[in-house]
């Protein structure tokens, strides 16, 4: 038993491992999950600037990619219309009415450009082989931009899930320019779909937001929707509005979708309402607000955390200026490659080296010939010399290069070389400054071309008055109560209680002093004769005072208690009087005269007597009540 424990823990940790790591949670460092990564890859493997078929690019990356085309496929067109890395051509389906794309043999796609500037360098991304061997992958690309900030991630895993809302681009880059510049910095979400959000308990990536339809109501007889909340399609949206209408939580006349490049569903009201006294009731019973929890959880150096957005700029802000440092220290390399080469080539050509070789008759002393030929040139050539290698390059010089060679021309391109060298150099020297330059660069380009990615921020930003559900229902539902059969409810036949909504709580006492509070019932049974009846609100009963008049179980004594009920649990029983005693009345009035009749007895005189209520004190529940008098009470009579 104890291997086969050991076997099913082993094999769920490492299941769950790699459900986290490789499948759900996307990484800090470019953002992406391994299908968008694998899908990147094989966009830039097949780079020709022109669009490919889907359907050629999920054969491609289904060399990596071991879960098969459907997964990739729908992982390509989710990665398309966030609109910043893939180039789409075709139906890619429309995120506002949530209708699917086509086929992936009739749309198209290629990377953006802003997808090679941002992801794309091999020199610099490290490689592993893929699933069965054949081919290598990239690990991790250095993305230069925090993706996962703009384009939001979500996803569920074992024991942990992800949610993060997509950020605008260009407000995205430029809190990388503060922080890089020491300055304060603050990001909040910003949705395809525009619409509103209150991001007063945003905290900072791990808390939550409210979420609002832009509802345009100039005109008092309608109102036309304009912009969706985000995860709200028109399809849903409109949905949620009929149902809300069927539940007569609002009153509409009819809902009309003309929603084709932007949004436009009209609502057209019931006659007697108007728009002003609709729109509470819009955002309280139907998607046009929606509270949406988000939990910023990413890869991070293969561990998952909960990181913050803060966190995520200050990370790739530092990530930026390694990757830059990178990348000018392998241009500088190249090019003193390139230069050293070009040196060699111009001493070779210029001082006629290469007539040195004419008599030699053997491969060493072809190759010492050339070495001897540079001697007089070793401090031109620079501290590196001379290789093999380099004479070897030298010796497939072809004749006609030779011939052709250009002096001024070979001159003009080695100082190019060492100018850009130069300017590296500096660029190192203040790599900060060369940092923020890259990111004015990228915002430039992006604001300029919409093809790079959205520019102008779309969801307005704001504080929105809480809507309290209870005060926007109305209270148009009869609660009735039949008092032959006992039942109770708002599919009863009998006497009208109250009119209430669908959110009101029944306070119901019955007739042997027990009270119950329950959620609105279609039809209940409280027995006959309960005693009062009426809607559960607390502020309504800390004002309502409960007299009960009951005779004592043993002794048949007549007693008085008055009490306020402020507290209750839900679908609970409690007494208002000891156990077996009898009620004979029970009142609401907060002063009334009652008569108590007592049973006839041997040398008894006094059979009644006249008490007010407002003589005695209001004291808790759970206190017991006043004894009137010291004779056995029969009824109870009011005036």
């Amino acid at each position: 038993m104890a291997y086969i424990r050991n076997l099913f823990d082993k094999n769920f940790l490492e299941y769950a491992s790699y459900v986290i790591k490789d499948r759900a949670i996307p990484d800090l460092e470019d953002g992406l999950k391994p299908v968008q990564r694998r899908i990147l890859h094989s966009l830039f493997e097949m780079d020709d600037g022109k669009y490919h078929k889907v359907a050629n690019v999920v054969g491609h990356c289904m060399k990596y990619h071991p879960h098969g085309d459907a997964s990739i496929g729908s992982a390509l067109v989710v990665l398309a219309n966030k609109e910043y890395f893939i180039d789409k051509q075709g139906n890619f389906g429309n995120i506002l009415t949530g209708d699917e794309a086509s086929a992936a043999r009739y749309i198209e796609c290629r990377a953006t450009p802003l997808a090679k500037e941002v992801f794309y360098n091999p020199k610099l991304t490290p490689m592993v082989e893929s699933y069965d061997g054949r081919n290598r992958e990239p690990v991790l690309f250095p993305a230069k931009v925090p993706a996962v900030l703009v384009m939001g991630a979500e996803g569920i895993a074992v024991g942990m899930s992800t949610k993060i809302l997509p950020h605008n681009i260009i407000e995205v880059l430029e809190a990388e320019k503060a922080c890089l510049a020491g300055k304060k910095f603050q990001l909040f979400p910003d949705f395809p779909g525009g619409g509103m959000v209150d991001v007063s308990d945003y905290r900072d990536g791990n808390g939550k937001v409210l979420v609002r339809a832009k509802l345009d109501t100039s005109d008092p007889k309608r109102i036309v929707i304009r912009e969706l909340p985000y995860g709200s399609t028109t399809e849903s949206l409109i949905n949620s509005v009929e149902s809300a209408a069927k539940a007569g939580r609002i009153k509409i006349q009819s809902i009309n979708d003309y929603t084709t490049g932007a949004v436009e569903i009209e609502v057209k009201l019931a006659r007697g309402v108007y728009s002003r006294e609709t729109v509470d009731a819009l955002f309280a019973f139907t998607e046009c607000e929606q509270s949406l929890s988000v939990n910023l959880l990413v890869i991070r150096d293969g561990l998952p955390a909960i990181m913050t957005v803060t966190g995520i700029i200050k990370y790739h802000a530092r990530q930026l200026v390694k990757i830059l440092t990178k990348e000018l220290e392998l241009e500088k390399k190249e090019l003193q490659d390139k230069l050293h080469q070009r040196t060699l080539e111009r001493i070779f050509i210029e001082e006629r080296i290469y007539k040195g070789i004419e008599k030699m008759k053997t491969a060493k002393g072809v190759e010492d010939a050339v070495i001897s030929g540079f001697k007089p040139f070793l401090k031109e050539v620079g501290p590196r010399g001379i290789s093999a290698e380099d004479v070897e390059r030298l010796l497939k010089i072809p004749i006609r290069r030779i011939s052709l060679y250009d002096i001024n021309r070979a001159r003009t391109e080695m100082e190019e070389i060492q100018a850009r060298i130069k300017e590296i150099n500096g660029h190192l020297k203040n790599i900060t400054a060369y940092a923020l330059q890259f990111l004015d660069g990228l915002i430039g380009r992006i604001a300029a071309n919409e093809e790079l990615g959205r520019g102008a921020r779309r969801t307005r930003v704001g504080k929105f008055d809480k809507i309290d559900v209870k005060e926007v229902a109305k209270r148009d539902l009869e609660l009735r109560y039949d008092k032959k059969t006992g039942y109770l409810g708002t599919a009863v036949p009998g006497e009208l209680v109250a009119e209430v909504s669908p959110f009101d709580r029944i306070l119901t006492i019955r007739k042997g002093g027990t009270y119950s509070v329950t959620d609105l019932p279609e039809k209940s049974f409280v027995g006959s004769g309960a005693w009062w009846i009426g809607v559960a609100d607390k502020e309504m009963l800390a004002d309502t005072v409960f007299t009960i008049i009951y005779k004592e179980a043993e002794t048949g004594y007549p007693c008085i208690k008055r009490c306020v009920i402020e507290g209750w649990i839900m679908n609970k029983d409690y007494s208002l009087v000891p156990e077996g005693a009898a009620v004979l009345h029970a009142d609401t009035r907060s002063k009334f005269t009652f008569t108590v009749r007592y049973k006839p007895k041997p040398r008894l005189k006094v059979l009644q007597e006249t008490f007010k209520a407002q003589d005695y004190l209001v004291k808790g529940l759970k206190a017991g009540g006043v004894r009137l008098a010291p004779r056995e009470a029969v009824s109870v009579e009011t005036k």
